[in-house]
């Protein structure tokens, strides 16, 4: 379940706020609230919020220097900010760390649901490119960018692979198909990719390993299989390599925060 944090020294804005969104929510959120930006920063240490309510002007740490700690964290929380003062210095600094929405008080309750509803989808948006950015590898997407200038064997080279996955793929072999000389293929491969073929080989088959994780339920070992690995214990090293995780917990990651509400 999505956690929605409230900040505010207000006791009665505080709970105005928590009341409506709980209302609102049904039971589909979490809804917390802090009465200080310190105390929100102890609660923060130990959960996650996916959307923080924040008053801009509190005690010892107010709003912006609230989200500015909020904006290190490794996956920020979208923000609304809500404030009884109007300067534009307050809105325009709150901009900087991806403010959705400035909300004045007293605080219109039908406003307020809007712009929870608005900060939420973009939380949902900032997941799914999250989730794209884990899926695929930076190195084979310039490979397929670049795919029109490169010379014809090497677009053949990379065709056969993709074609190829289950099965075993060694540089000589792959020469051999384009009649060309082992040691002139490596080097023409890496000058024009700017990977070496056994590199591309390798990230191929971890990304269509990826793909199979996230969009099947077979098991590690077949995927290991699919993709051209005769052990799963292999593919399993090959795999953490490449990502610092295992399959299995790649998998998770990944189907686990997009079957989140």
């Amino acid at each position: 379940m999505k956690t929605i944090l409230i900040v505010d020294d207000e006791p009665r804005t505080r709970e105005g706020v928590r009341k409506t969104l709980e209302a609102w929510s049904s039971g589909r959120y979490r809804i917390v609230t802090a009465s200080s930006g310190v105390e929100a920063l102890q609660w923060l240490q130990e959960q996650d919020a996916h959307l923080v309510v924040t008053d801009i002007r509190m005690p010892e740490i107010g709003g912006l220097e609230l989200m500015e700690r909020l904006h290190e964290l490794p996956h920020p929380p979208v923000i609304i900010v809500i404030s009884g003062y109007s300067e534009f210095d307050y809105a325009r600094k709150a901009l900087q760390y991806g403010v959705v929405d400035y909300l004045l008080k007293p605080l219109d309750k039908r406003k307020l649901v809007a712009a929870v509803e608005a900060a939420l989808e973009r939380g949902k948006k900032i997941d799914r490119i999250e989730r794209m950015e884990k899926l695929v590898d930076p190195k084979l997407l310039e490979a397929a960018q670049q795919d029109k200038v490169y010379c014809i064997q090497v677009q053949e080279a990379l065709r056969y692979v993709d074609q190829r996955l289950q099965e075993t793929i060694s540089l000589k072999e792959m020469a051999e198909v384009l009649h060309l000389n082992s040691s002139y293929f490596s080097v023409l491969f890496k000058d024009q990719t700017g990977i070496t073929f056994s590199e591309y080989v390798t990230r191929r088959r971890v990304q269509r390993a990826k793909e199979l994780l996230v969009g099947t339920s077979l098991p590690v070992a077949d995927i290991a299989e699919k993709v051209g690995y005769q052990t799963a214990k292999y593919f399993v090293k090959v795999f953490r390599d490449q990502e610092n995780i295992s399959p299995s917990q790649y998998r998770h990651s990944v189907v686990d925060s997009e079957n989140e509400i």
